[in-house]
């Protein structure tokens, strides 16, 4: 009989530990939901037209996925400015190296350019998991991203984690409860006292 006790128990806990994990402020939905259909409705303006469908659906998607991250976690140590931008760029580099380097087997460069995107995002501390999506874009998109070479990275890449990075700095500060980024990018130095 102990042990039937002791599981309803922790599942008792187990159930209330998930109900309170999940519970989120009403203003959290509406602020995560401001920040980012401005700054999806930013980059689709922005990038629209420069670019065939199938690819912008493609990098769309990876902005998307940033998004979740940077407006409705932001808190997470994946979602801070270094991350966003860093992981974009990092992966970027590595999908576009990995498609000049081995352009026509895309069942060697798909996986290279995301797993080498892991490690080397691991490697600069920018661990951000949509940055795996933009490595695989540079490799799988069309060739109107393929011709685009290392200007990818800044355009339409970096362009758009700026976007993102600069709405979240409006948005995700306009009210006491959110804080963004997690940590201030500028800490003020404590200064060293001297021996007398």
């Amino acid at each position: 009989m102990m042990p039937i006790r002791k599981i309803k128990r922790t599942y008792r806990k187990t159930r209330y530990v998930l109900y309170k994990e999940t519970l989120v402020d009403f203003r959290e939905h509406f602020w995560a939901f401001i920040g980012s259909f401005v700054g999806m409705g930013l980059i689709a303006y922005l990038q629209y037209g420069k670019m065939n469908e199938s690819d912008f659906v493609f990098l769309i998607g990876s902005f998307g996925a940033s998004c979740v991250l940077v407006y409705g976690v932001i808190q997470s140590p994946l979602a801070q400015p270094r991350n966003l931008i860093g992981g974009h760029v990092v992966s970027a580099l590595i999908g576009v190296s990995v498609q000049k380097l081995v352009p026509d087997l895309l069942w060697i460069a798909a996986p290279l350019a995301v797993s080498l995107s892991i490690v080397f995002m691991q490697i600069t501390k920018t661990l951000h998991p949509p940055g795996g999506a933009t490595a695989l874009i540079a490799v799988t998109g069309g060739a109107q991203i393929k011709e685009l070479g290392y200007i990818y990275v800044i355009s339409p890449v970096l362009s758009g984690a700026l976007i993102l990075l600069i709405v979240a700095l409006i948005f995700n500060n306009l009210t006491p409860k959110r804080k963004y980024p997690a940590v201030p990018i500028l800490r003020k130095r404590k200064r060293k006292k001297l021996p007398n």
